[in-house]
């Protein structure tokens, strides 16, 4: 698909977000897009001595799309587990998403089709989107952007309880999405750090000591129902502007075992 890659032994260290573990939760297989002089690259990161095979299921050159399967096998030859990578170019850059393991996935259009979050899919078949339509970033059921999806809502906020210019994060520690407008109801509020970025609930978050809850927590909240309006920026993306209010849905990566440390934090 025009992607260079590079394969190399040892998981990096803190390396958790694409992570397939065994049964022994000992790290396997790491994917993630580097930059170097040439410009980026996908990088496969293995652990060293383990017994595993990536293959290509199915590619796209045109859309500069694959999809990756990687199996992990034990000492006898058992299989540990088996994991699926959507690899691409979204706008600006290559990407890697982890496919969840209930999804029979074998081609790319499988593997767009099962990262929609079902509110998603079920839109577009009452709306009666058409496939090719469907895996554009724009149409009457949602607009796309990265990992997001935002779908028209009939929504009466409370002007007092709008923000502005708030960020939204998947907690993995990336780039944030910055939404213009944005009002959540509902969710459970968590203590969120660098050492914890998928959150510490309320009882969690006392149980640290003393000297630890003083050092760079936020409180945020944790899969509440999130719905923005207006201009949605992001480095790695053109910015998009909603007209009227949208429902906020992750992609369904977090549904994953390489994802399943992630938490929806906005």
């Amino acid at each position: 698909m025009g992607a260079r890659v590079k394969v190399l032994e040892a998981i990096p260290p803190g390396r958790r977000w694409n992570m397939i573990r065994s049964r022994e939760e000992s790290p396997r297989i790491s994917l993630d897009i580097r930059r170097d002089k040439q410009g980026e690259y996908f990088e496969i990161r293995t652990a060293p001595g383990s017994d595993q095979e990536i293959v290509v299921l199915n590619v796209q050159p045109r859309e500069k799309h694959l999809l990756l399967l990687s199996r992990q096998f034990g000492e006898q030859g058992q299989s540990l587990a088996k994991q699926k990578f959507l690899c691409g170019h979204d706008e600006r850059h290559w990407f890697v998403a982890a496919i969840p393991e209930n999804e029979p996935v074998s081609t790319v259009a499988d593997a767009k089709i099962a990262l929609k979050p079902e509110e998603v899919r079920t839109r577009e078949g009452l709306l009666g989107i058409s496939r090719s339509a469907s895996f554009r970033r724009r149409n009457p059921a949602f607009i796309r952007q990265g990992e997001w999806f935002f779908v028209p809502t009939a929504l009466k906020a409370d002007p007092l309880l709008v923000l502005k210019d708030e960020p939204l994060s998947r907690g993995n520690g990336g780039k944030p999405h910055w939404a213009e407008e944005c009002y959540r109801s509902g969710g459970d509020t968590v203590y969120v750090s660098a050492k914890y970025p998928s959150g510490l609930t309320a009882d969690e978050y006392k149980k640290l000591p003393a000297s630890g809850r003083n050092v760079g927590f936020n409180v945020m909240k944790r899969d509440a129902a999130v719905y923005v309006r207006g201009k949605m920026s992001h480095p790695d993306h053109e910015t998009v502007t909603l007209n009227g209010w949208h429902r906020v849905l992750m992609n369904t990566e977090n549904r994953s075992s390489a994802m399943r440390f992630l938490a929806f934090l906005d």
